[in-house]
């Protein structure tokens, strides 16, 4: 972890961004959920034609950006969208509007919408971590959210809409699974050809090693599964921060281990599991 401890935001404040990030994130789940149109309107492509960026995506980061501005008009935004806001404060929100927008767009209910706190220099990979953050998962109606050193936990989404503590409905904890041929291991793939390829050599010497393949489509979503014990490790190449920030958290305060090739999570690789099978499930992705 990169964190520079003096540049961690004290105790009460970490708690008043985790639950503000428990609050947005909520909020935005239920404006996707509840507004999503019959049909479901592509506003663009990114990437390539299979990446896409959804009417519902732009609106929801709108939204996000708004209650984000409203508490917290001296930090930073950077979102997948663009839309981002240069900050005086040293804390910048991290954020993923719709994760999973493809599952969205077809309506596969495993999509999210990811916030997260960090600090240090976002643009430079090695160089930030998270210390608040927040996965809502719409189609379960459910948050998870975590702050630096106070655990990973799980609220039913109508609690977040009180002012009273938060209804925990469990704390989060990694699998303890040590052993690769047992691993349930959550991975993705890119969007380019090119990088699909590449991706589909890496499998064929990771599919023998392990017990099976998950491909859930949400980064977000495959970090909480980790974080949750659902699946015992995650592995991807081509993340971006918007689509790791909050789930690394959980996944670290869920007693797990998120990793690269240079030890931080990066562009290149992505990975993470408990700290028994972190190393074994990194060296097949190398």
């Amino acid at each position: 972890m990169s964190t520079d401890s003096r540049a961690v935001p004290d105790a009460a404040e970490l708690a008043l961004l985790e639950r503000l990030c428990v609050d947005v994130s909520a909020q935005a789940s239920r404006f996707i959920r509840d507004e999503r149109p019959d049909r479901v309107r592509v506003a663009e492509t990114k990437s390539t034609e299979t990446d896409v960026v959804t009417v519902m995506d732009r609106a929801s980061e709108e939204l996000l950006h708004g209650l984000i501005q409203a508490a917290r008009p001296n930090d930073g935004i950077l979102g997948e969208e663009g839309l981002d806001v240069t900050g005086t404060s040293g804390l910048t929100w991290v954020i993923d509007p719709i994760d999973g927008t493809v599952n969205y767009l077809y309506d596969i209910p495993a999509y999210a919408v990811s916030v997260a706190v960090v600090v240090g220099d976002v643009a430079v990979e090695g160089a930030w971590s998270p210390v608040a953050g927040a996965v809502a998962d719409p189609s379960r109606a459910l948050v998870h959210h975590a702050r630096r050193g106070g655990g990973a936990w799980t609220v039913t989404e109508s609690s977040t809409r009180t002012s009273s503590a938060l209804d925990q409905v469990a704390r989060l904890f990694v699998s303890d699974e040590d052993r690769l041929a047992r691993t349930l291991l959550a991975t993705g793939f890119g969007y380019s050809a090119d990088t699909r390829a590449r991706q589909a050599q890496v499998m064929t010497r990771v599919l023998p090693a392990v017990r099976d393949i998950r491909r859930i489509g949400s980064a977000a979503l495959d970090l909480v599964r980790v974080a949750e014990g659902s699946v015992d490790a995650y592995a991807e190449s081509g993340l971006h921060p918007w689509d790791v920030a909050a789930g690394w958290l959980l996944v670290e305060e869920a007693g797990g281990v998120v990793t690269g090739v240079e030890r931080h999570p990066a562009r290149s690789l992505t990975v993470a599991a408990g700290p028994a099978l972190v190393d074994q499930v990194r060296e097949l992705f190398l």
